[in-house]
């Protein structure tokens, strides 16, 4: 395997195949309604990332039994991961927040994943998922960095610098979850040193898995009326794909990857993934790091400080 698929990492803990399934609560993200900001990110669609997941107007529990009946018979799967998808999850309201996490403790579920900001973190939440942790459910919080290109990051609208990640994963590893953070590879702002020093960054912080997308672009929002005014190009496939290849070389080989390739709702999408499907591509960078014998990590030195 020539990079540490997060399949592989579950299957390494739990023993057999482990799906994470998407719940979408009626919640929404603080740069949105004007605690942090407006508009959102310019990448947002009006249900932010939610389009994999089932009516909000369901129960946690009811979204969860219906995926299962769903996915169990069909990926051979008997052991799953809630994860709490939408929005800024830990911006619901605590009440709300604690009775979702109940709802999601199904017999079968072993894990609880709970996307967020780096710069909405309160302390009450994490304690009450520390609780949760200590009764055997595993906690991971996947926080959205994107870039750690300051000005990247105000162009998108992001309303975070870097030093509120660097703050959150510290405050996060406290209480012993693990962590996921999302970049977009491609960011048209970014330069491919600013994806590989991401890597780093998250190496030495001791991120335990990183979650790439591809840039896609939306319709109705503010990065989708940039694309149609031509102003930026996207990255084309081949030197995103040598992008890619080289931040894993660069990561801890340890730090396992969860995606590399961008999936989004097909009747709203201006451009993803150059027409092509996810995992063509997938197929085709596993197929290059393979012929080059190229390996996760094996340019990774930067440990601790000490170059």
């Amino acid at each position: 395997m020539s990079y540490y698929k997060y399949s592989q990492y579950l299957r390494n803990i739990y023993g057999e195949k482990v799906y994470k399934i998407p719940v979408n609560l009626p919640g929404t993200c603080p740069n949105r309604d004007g605690t942090i900001g407006t508009g959102g990110c310019v990448f947002c669609g009006s249900v932010g990332a939610g389009f994999e997941s089932q009516s909000n107007r369901l129960s946690v529990r009811t979204q969860l039994e219906n995926n299962i009946a769903h996915i169990g018979p069909r990926y051979k799967a008997k052991k799953y991961i809630a994860y709490f998808q939408n929005y800024t999850g830990t911006y619901l309201p605590i009440e709300l927040f604690r009775q979702a996490i109940r709802e999601a403790r199904l017999e079968n579920v072993v894990g609880i994943t709970i996307s967020t900001r780096p710069d909405w973190i309160p302390r009450p939440y994490l304690e009450f998922l520390a609780e949760v942790q200590r009764e055997g459910i595993a906690i991971e919080i996947e926080l959205g960095l994107q870039s750690i290109n300051i000005n990247t990051l105000m162009t998108i609208n992001r309303g975070h610098g870097v030093a509120e990640f660097v703050g959150a994963v510290m405050t996060i590893k406290e209480y012993g979850f693990t962590i996921c953070t999302h970049l977009i590879g491609n960011l048209p702002w970014d330069t491919e040193h600013d994806f590989y020093e991401a890597g780093r960054l998250l190496s030495v912080l001791g991120v335990d898995s990183v979650k790439i997308h591809s840039l896609y672009i939306l319709e109705n929002t503010e990065l989708g009326k940039w694309y149609n005014e031509d102003h930026f190009d996207v990255l084309p496939s081949d030197a995103y794909i040598d992008r890619v290849i080289h931040f894993l070389r660069i990561i801890r080989p340890d730090m396992s990857v969860q995606r590399l390739f961008a999936r989004a709702p097909k009747g709203e999408t201006l451009f993803c993934n150059w027409g092509m499907s996810w995992r063509k591509l997938q197929n085709i960078l596993e197929a290059r790091m393979k012929e080059n014998g190229y390996h996760q990590g094996d340019l990774y030195s930067h440990t601790g400080g000490n170059l």
